[in-house]
Order: structure tokens, then sequence, then C-alpha cells
């Protein structure tokens, strides 16, 4: 089936107040287009799952900046003072998650597990809140799965049955995060026909992909 759809068309799929994984690291191999995309239709009270901020004029922090996040459950804001501001006013909830394991719980959401446990954050302000484990004398945090309604990623490949490719370091959480979401949208720079993708270069199977758009305008 020929997942090609236009930017405009795979957004408008989104309702305000939708949660979405948006792969990418600082803005790299992010799904940039469509950042720009749900603020362009004014998108609203989004809950944003992400390994970061950025910056307020790149990638997702764009959608921090316009003020269209209600929730973002991240690793890191320093590099985005629009995000602390936010925050501290109290016009964003911000959730806090040690970067493995913020990858940690997308793939538990992902691949259906109930929880993940882990010795980060053990004894710090991490374990509040939290169930904490003894196995062999050693402390655990329960972490839970995250899932999403959306996941928005970024390939360097699609081929029209959606089987994506990544280049380089900008695979980052792509890949999780596209197990994680209920509907999986992807943009990618370069769009081929079916077969052109050796089967052992695909990185993300075309079953984990509902829409594809080309991160080209044009």
């Amino acid at each position: 089936m020929n997942k090609l759809v236009t930017l405009e068309e795979a957004v408008a799929r989104i309702p305000d107040g939708a949660s979405l994984l948006i792969g990418g690291f600082m803005a790299v191999g992010g799904p940039n287009r469509l950042v720009d995309e749900l603020i362009r239709q004014g998108k609203r009270d989004l809950t944003l799952i992400a390994n970061d901020t950025a910056r307020p004029n790149n990638g997702l922090g764009k959608l921090v900046v316009a003020k269209l996040a209600r929730r973002v459950v991240t690793s890191h804001i320093g590099l985005n003072p629009e995000t602390q501001k936010q925050m501290i006013a109290g016009d964003i909830e911000v959730e806090l998650v040690p970067q493995g394991t913020l990858a940690e719980r997308i793939r538990a959401g992902g691949v259906g597990l109930g929880g993940v446990l882990t010795p980060t954050g053990v004894g710090t302000t991490v374990e509040e809140g939290k169930r904490k484990v003894e196995i062999d004398g050693v402390y655990y945090l329960l972490e839970m799965p995250i899932k999403a309604d959306f996941a928005l990623i970024a390939a360097k490949q699609a081929d029209l049955y959606g089987n994506l490719t990544y280049a380089l370091t900008a695979r980052n959480f792509n890949p999780l995060m596209a197990m994680a979401g209920a509907t999986v949208i992807a943009e990618a720079e370069d769009i081929l026909p079916v077969g052109c993708i050796p089967p052992d270069a695909v990185m993300t199977p075309s079953v984990l992909v509902d829409h594809i758009v080309t991160a080209t305008p044009r």
C-alpha cells in the first residue's frame, strides 16, 4: 500500500491534546518539516516526548516557543531557555528523565513490557514517587513504559510502503519511537519505489509506519 501523503494531510490527522513522540537529538535527525506544519496548523495542548527541547529556533524547540505544548517528557532542556521560563512560570509541565531511562521506557512501550528496572536515579530525587525494588541486594527503580498517540520521526530513505533507513547518528531515537507510537508518521529525505531498499538495509519495517511525507519541499 502506498503510504505517501502530503505534509498537510499527515498533520491534519493529529488532534489538539495529542501525545507525540518526536525523534531527533537537538533537532538532528528530527522531523523538522512536520514540526513546522504543527505550528502552521496551530495544534495545541500537546504532550511532547523527546530527548530534548532543542533550541528556541530549532526543531521542536519552536513548538515550545509557540506555546503549543502543555507537557514535555525529556532528558534535557538546558539549551532552550524558553522551556525553562515556561516551566518556572507554571505554563508547561516538564518531566525530566535520565536519557538512557527515557530510551528504555520508550522501548518498553514499543515491545509491550510492563516496565523497566534500572539503578539509575536510586538515592536521588529521581526516585520520588516510584517503586523501588531490591534484587540480590541491589536496589532498582521500576520505570513505566512510554507510549504515545503519534510518533513523528525522520528517515534518510523511505519506500512507498514505509520501509525506512537512517543516516548514521541521525538514527538516534527514531527506531524506538516508531515502535511506541499508535500512529507513526515518517518524514524522509528520499522517497523510493518499493524494492529499492535492500531488505538487510531496512532499519524500521513498513509494518510500523502509517504515513510518509517528503522532507524536501516541492
